[in-house]
């Protein structure tokens, strides 16, 4: 494998930690990138962006990173708390009244940042088309019913996630989620992607399909046997209602739509840009005070839809002790994507880290891939 890219002195078993993925794991394009105090030690990629090997996978090319997204999304949220259009203790319906329906009046938007307002997905069957018309699904989630008592219990929403927290971000600030995107962290950072797959500064984008021999499991696939013993369960419905979640990511509708819990497309040099920001002492997204507080744990326990152990922070999921959600140190906090895409950043060393690939694992965390470039960068800081 042909790997193209640039380590800086010091960091070039990196290398070798990045062809491994290619020559042991499956990987056939992927992107890998890693800031230490705001400058690049390392920006590696190779293989192919699509599936019959013609098109080359470069640095700016955009991979679907999936719940990767939510990240940039909770990002997006705080710069509003930041500026002072969004306070996140109070109900969504105080910006968002259509929000209310349903009993969900007391929702505050904390309470989505961290998966505790119990909307984890759409009550009843939706159109398949709906996920790609955005005002169409703010519609929807704001008539749905919650699972269970909002507060409650920690309950990871998928997809629903993106339409309730962008909705209520439109809401407070009165602007377009994409606008707010582009002005608040794409061009101050000169970014290559974004929420969808078109708009943005490259036009290069992989297809994504799944590994050809899966990898090891990190931890035991608990998503997938609840889903196989209820289907009609929070668990399999939150991933399934409407199929076209699971099964429409190559085509032209998801690409060009807004749907942010879900279809961003990015390369692993704009996630290690965004976290390399946020762990730097001084930030230019957020405010560093706010930044501090925002990354403090919010909620923790056995989340009813991922099945595991997890603690979220405003929106991302901090470190946890579990080698497939820990981020660099017990400060980190980031967010994985399904299939093994990563962003995430940590304050103690002040790095950010991205990795894409276009080869899907079966994990929604991070798997052998991530992992070890991960513990081999650490090894050489």
């Amino acid at each position: 494998m042909d790997i193209q890219g640039y380590c800086a002195p010091g960091y070039e078993a990196l290398y070798d930690a990045f062809a491994s993925n290619f020559r042991d794991h499956g990987d056939t394009g992927a992107s890998f990138c890693a800031v230490l105090r705001g400058e690049i030690v390392a920006s590696l990629w190779a293989g192919s962006a699509d599936r019959d090997g013609a098109r080359p996978f470069e640095e700016h090319t955009l991979t679907n990173v999936f719940s990767s997204s939510k990240g940039v999304l909770a990002l997006i949220a705080l710069q509003q708390v930041a500026a002072g259009r969004l306070d996140l203790d109070l109900p969504v319906a105080h910006y968002w009244p259509e929000f209310a329906a349903a009993g969900k009046q007391d929702i505050t938007g904390r309470q989505l940042l961290c998966h505790r307002s119990g909307v984890i997905a759409f009550r009843e069957k939706v159109a398949d088309d709906l996920i790609y018309d955005w005002e169409a699904a703010l519609r929807q989630v704001a008539a749905t019913e919650p699972w269970w008592t909002p507060g409650s219990r920690q309950g990871y929403a998928p997809f629903l996630y993106g339409w309730t927290l962008g909705g209520l971000i439109e809401k407070a600030s009165g602007l377009s989620l994409m606008s707010l995107y582009c002005e608040g962290v794409a061009e101050p950072l000169a970014l290559d992607g974004g929420f969808g797959a078109v708009g943005h500064r490259s036009t290069s984008i992989a297809d994504v399909g799944p590994l050809k021999k899966p990898l090891p499991e990190l931890r035991d696939n608990a998503i997938g046997r609840s889903i196989k013993e209820d289907r009609q369960g929070p668990v399999a419905t939150a991933f399934t209602n409407p199929v076209t979640l699971m099964m429409g990511t190559n085509g032209a509708s998801w690409r060009g739509a807004l749907i942010p819990a879900a279809n961003g497309h990015f390369s692993a040099r704009d996630l290690a840009t965004i976290y390399g920001d946020l762990a730097s002492e001084a930030p230019a997204l957020l405010p560093a005070d706010l930044l501090r507080t925002s990354i403090e744990e919010q909620s923790r326990g056995q989340d009813a839809i991922l099945q595991a152990e997890v603690a979220f922070a405003c929106g991302f999921i901090r470190s946890g002790e579990a080698q497939d959600l820990y981020f660099g140190s017990p400060a980190g906090f980031g967010h994985p994507g399904a299939g093994g895409s990563i962003g995430f950043a940590d304050p103690l060393a002040e790095v950010g880290f991205g990795y894409v690939t276009s080869r899907m694992g079966q994990s929604l965390f991070m798997d052998q891939r991530a992992v070890g470039l991960m513990q081999c960068l650490y090894r050489l800081l």
